[in-house]
């Protein structure tokens, strides 16, 4: 852990909670979307759909199969923000930064959108969820922003030496003074 960055290290906390839990959400819409629908994470999602988009059955599949993939996608960049973690030139330079900043910004849409449903449908728990996964995303990219990039240190190339011969010119008479 010598060389790692707060952001880097606080992400890898955050992909080790949204993976799975959201992995495992987005497989149960897939295998079963209106059963996974109607679980307790994707509640308010499901109550706000029927209660005012009033959708039909092929359609309420449709939008859950649109919020599992959604979700996969999140976990894939929390993934791919893991994997490029592995590589040390590019975890101390912040080169994997673009997948977590990714992952951030929609799982903050899709925890915000979530909020927003459950409080209008009145699901005080799926509300505390979202709250706190929205959270738990912004506190991350609030480090990410106030973290400092890494210094990049360049080395000095020492000047090239001066030639020893005089300069040849075309007109030998003429004074070399500039």
């Amino acid at each position: 852990m010598a060389n790692w960055r707060i952001s880097s290290a606080n992400g890898v906390l955050i992909a080790a909670y949204f993976i799975p839990s959201w992995v495992i959400v987005a497989f149960k819409i897939i295998m079963s979307p209106i059963h996974g629908l109607y679980d307790r994470p994707n509640i308010s999602v499901a109550i706000f759909l029927s209660d005012h988009f009033h959708l039909a059955a092929l359609a309420t599949i449709r939008a859950a199969w649109l919020l599992a993939l959604a979700k996969l996608t999140v976990a894939a960049f929390f993934a791919l923000f893991v994997a490029l973690l592995t590589r040390p030139s590019i975890r101390t330079s912040g080169g994997c930064n673009e997948a977590l900043s990714i992952a951030l910004a929609l799982g903050s849409i899709i925890s915000f959108a979530s909020m927003l449903m459950a409080s209008q449908a009145g699901e005080m728990e799926a509300m505390r969820l979202h709250a706190t996964e929205l959270l738990l995303l912004l506190g991350t990219g609030i480090v990410m922003l106030v973290e400092r990039p890494t210094p990049v240190v360049m080395p000095v190339a020492e000047p090239a030496p001066r030639a020893t011969r005089p300069l040849m010119t075309n007109y030998p008479h003429a004074a070399q003074n500039s």
